[in-house]
């Protein structure tokens, strides 16, 4: 009986790592502003205040910036979102 579960979580496992290949990237823009950014990954990418500030400051200097990694399915209507709130935002594949 043991063993059926280590094996159950070990297919969980790699369902979860196969599904991981995704990421929005933030593009920088001359449009919105610092707190709008912020505003919007602390809102829809679940970001800290932190994390979020950082991300628009390495948007404002890099040009651009990951702010948020995972599934497809999980990213499309966050990144749906952000472009919908005027932020230039794609989802590539990792």
């Amino acid at each position: 009986m043991w063993n059926a579960k280590t094996e159950e979580l070990e297919d969980v496992s790699t369902l979860l790592d196969v599904d991981t290949g995704s990421v929005i990237v933030l593009y920088n823009d001359d449009v919105n502003t610092f707190d709008h950014v912020i505003h919007c990954l602390v809102k829809y990418c679940k970001h800290t205040s932190q994390q979020a500030e950082q991300c628009a400051m390495l948007v404002h200097y890099k040009g651009k910036c990951a702010v948020k990694t995972g599934s497809e399915i999980e990213l499309l209507p966050i990144c749906t979102a952000l472009t919908e709130k005027g932020l230039s935002a794609v989802l590539e594949e990792a």
